[in-house]
C-alpha cells in the first residue's frame, strides 16, 4: 500500500469518529508503529489531523467542541478501566457530582453497584444511565441549564444550582490536560460550570485517558494542583507520569 492510500485511509477514519488510537491503525493497515506515526505526522503538517499522544484527533482549533458521538468510540477500553478505578473510590452513602462525557459517562454505569448513592451531574447522559437502575437507594439530582454539543447542562441556572450544593467527590471529565494550561476545556460556558463543580466538592478527581494529555482547550477548569486525584490509563508517558507525580495530589494508573 503506497503512503498516500494509507494517509487517505487514516484521515478517513480520524473524520468518521473523531480521532483513532495508533495501535488500532497498525492492526487496520498491517504496517509498523513508526509508519502511522510518520504517516500522521504528515497529516498533522498539512493540517488535516491534530497529533496527540497515542494517536491523532480530527484537526480543530482550541475553540473547537466535539459532540457526544463523535467521542463516545473512542478509547473504550481505557475509559472502563479508569471507570473501574474511580467507582473504587466512592463509599456507599457518599454524595458524588458527575460532569458530563463519555469517560463519566462509563463512570456512571460502575457507580450503580455502589449502594445509597447521591448524585449530582449536569450531564443528560449520566442522568439518563443512573434513572434506569431500578434500585429505590440511589438519588439523582440534575442540575438544569443550557445544553452543549457534549450534552452537559451549563451556564447561570447550571452555576447557581452547584453553589448551593456540597459533595463528597467530584468525578470530571475534561477535554485536554497539560503541565502548563492544566485541565481544560474548549467551551467557555462549560469551563465556568465545571469550576463551580470543583468547588462544590470536597475531593476531586479528573477521569481522562491518556489521549488527553498535551490537548490544551480554550479555557482552564483547574490547574494542576487544584486536584486531588488524576485517573489515566496506563498508556500515559513517563514525562506525563512525572509531572502529574509531582503537581497533582495522586495519579492513578488504570491498567
Amino acid at each position: 500500500m503506497l503512503a498516500r492510500q494509507r494517509q487517505e485511509l487514516i484521515l478517513d477514519a480520524v473524520r468518521t469518529t473523531g480521532g483513532a488510537r495508533v495501535s488500532e491503525l497498525v492492526e487496520r493497515l498491517g504496517v509498523s508503529d513508526m509508519t502511522v506515526r510518520r504517516d500522521i505526522e504528515v497529516l498533522a503538517t498539512r493540517g488535516l489531523v491534530t497529533r496527540v499522544h497515542g494517536g491523532a484527533t480530527a484537526a480543530g482549533s482550541s475553540v473547537e467542541e466535539p459532540g457526544f458521538a463523535a467521542k463516545a468510540g473512542l478509547h473504550t477500553a481505557a475509559k472502563q478501566a479508569i471507570a473501574t478505578a474511580a467507582a473504587a473510590l466512592i463509599e456507599p452513602g457518599a454524595s458524588v457530582a458527575l460532569s458530563a462525557g463519555t469517560t463519566t459517562h462509563a463512570v456512571a454505569s460502575v457507580l450503580l453497584d455502589i449502594p445509597r448513592l447521591t448524585v449530582v451531574t449536569n450531564s443528560l447522559r449520566v442522568a439518563e444511565v443512573l434513572h434506569e437502575s431500578p434500585r429505590s437507594d440511589l438519588t439523582v439530582v440534575l442540575t438544569g441549564g443550557e445544553r452543549t454539543p457534549s450534552d452537559a447542562l451549563v451556564g447561570p441556572v447550571a452555576v447557581a444550582a452547584l453553589r448551593r450544593l456540597h459533595v463528597d467527590w467530584l468525578l470530571m471529565g475534561v477535554h485536554g490536560m497539560d503541565a502548563e494550561a492544566g485541565f481544560t476545556t474548549p467551551n467557555l460556558v462549560e469551563a465556568e460550570t465545571n469550576r463551580a463543580l470543583v468547588a462544590s466538592a470536597r475531593q476531586v478527581a479528573v477521569v481522562a485517558d491518556s489521549s488527553k494529555w498535551g490537548v490544551v482547550g480554550l479555557s482552564t477548569i483547574a490547574t494542576l494542583d487544584e486536584v486531588d486525584v488524576v485517573i489515566c490509563d496506563d498508556g500515559l508517558d513517563s514525562d506525563a507520569r512525572k509531572i502529574l507525580d509531582n503537581s497533582c495530589g495522586r495519579l492513578v494508573l488504570a491498567a
